[in-house]
């Protein structure tokens, strides 16, 4: 348990965490990625390189840091915290290696000087009391999903029982379990963790659901990103009949309960959430408004359904906007998202809730356009396809 001392020399440290968390986070996941077979397979490689997870890890310690006295301030990241970790089955026997490479890194990237024993010890006891609370939330998750319907625990074999080209880009797997059993529901917006073995080597993933529950199956709608390894062994050699290893459904990124329109707006690849949520909101009659943003007409995937969907719900009204658009591409806008067409496509801003997603560049642009027309902060909610970070336009 943490003393009062050690709390203060947590927050002592707070300044040189604003200052030089990102370096000391690039270093720690430098030795524990090179080092640790077991956490290796857990952290996407391109998040590395992009320094994304470093930045959004740096990012979390100085949260905590700063919220040492008060967890209940760090809102809603814990939450996102062990859902993230839910969909990639993060065990209890993960967090010492973790620790034991985050208090290597203090020490060596600060320096004896700075990082004395004492404040080894202080983030020590932090980092156990943190690790006791994540692993109780998601050990609370962990038997929640054993004990649903259709629940499990673990990973579960499933079975690819179609592949569709959705767009050029963009390919849907249908999944059923190999056992032949029910599947548990989801919330739409939610997303699956999965295992795979690629040359040899463990790795994980997680990918949105893109279709409303229906207890028999899943479907991931997977994007081919020109350096992505996983993404790229998906399109190439996952074929119909091969089997998956899944991990249960987790995330909060769903529909809170309300009766105004809503707004689900999106780019490329983020469309693919927004389906299912797309879904429930036609099904308790909210008013909704669509926005899709493609490059062009051959990277737009689903466009049929959300025609389909428009014909049977007049309450749906569905934009496009491309950014590239080729001879013959038939979009509602060319360019890029505006202030001007918001106000023209959501004309009642204020009085809905908005929920948005895609390519950071995209959502941080979204993100400020939203609040220029007025939706409320509290009405307005997206999810990171990746670590969690600060949106700045």
């Amino acid at each position: 348990m943490l003393t009062a001392t050690q709390r203060d020399l947590i927050k002592a440290t707070v300044p040189l965490l604003e200052t030089g968390g990102e370096a000391l986070t690039k270093h720690f996941y430098g030795r524990m990625l090179s080092e640790s077979d077991v956490a290796r397979p857990l952290f996407n490689q391109v998040h590395q390189a992009t320094g994304d997870q470093p930045r959004a890890l740096a990012n979390s310690v100085l949260m905590y840091a700063k919220h040492i006295d008060r967890l209940e301030a760090l809102g809603p990241l814990v939450g996102q915290i062990v859902n993230k970790h839910v969909a990639l089955q993060i065990l209890p026997e993960h967090y010492p290696i973790v620790g034991h490479y985050l208090l290597l890194s203090i020490r060596e990237v600060l320096g004896p000087d700075v990082a004395t024993d004492e404040i080894i010890d202080a983030w020590g006891a932090a980092y156990q009391a943190l690790a006791s609370l994540l692993i109780g939330a998601e050990e609370a998750a962990y038997e929640a999903n054993e004990k649903a319907p259709g629940g499990w625990r673990g990973a579960r074999s499933f079975r690819v029982a179609e592949k569709v080209p959705e767009s050029a880009e963009i390919t849907s797997f249908h999944l059923v379990p190999v056992d032949g059993g029910a599947v548990v529901d989801f919330q739409p917006g939610q997303y699956i963790g999965m295992k795979l073995a690629i040359d040899g080597e463990e790795t994980r993933r997680n990918y949105s659901l893109s279709r409303a529950a229906d207890g028999v199956g899943y479907r991931i709608s997977v994007k081919r990103e020109a350096h992505g390894k996983v993404s790229n062994h998906l399109h190439d050699n996952v074929q119909v009949g091969d089997t998956l290893e899944l991990f249960a459904p987790a995330g909060d990124f769903t529909l809170a309960a309300s009766d105004r329109p809503v707004a689900l707006i999106s780019g490329g690849v983020g469309i693919t959430p927004t389906l299912p949520m797309l879904e429930q909101a036609l099904a308790s009659g909210r008013d909704v408004h669509f926005i899709h943003c493609a490059r062009n007409g051959q990277v737009h995937a689903f466009r049929e359904f959300i025609s389909e969907k428009q014909k049977q719900h007049p309450q749906l009204r569905s934009y496009t906007c491309y950014s590239e658009a080729l001879p013959g591409d038939a979009a509602d806008a060319e360019g890029f998202l505006s202030r001007e067409l918001l106000e023209q496509w959501l004309p009642d801003a204020r009085g809905m809730d908005a929920y948005f997603l895609g390519p950071k560049p995209f959502m941080a642009q979204v993100k400020k356009l939203l609040r220029d027309v007025g939706v409320p902060e509290a009405q307005s909610r997206y999810e990171f396809f990746g670590p969690a970070a600060a949106l700045e336009a």
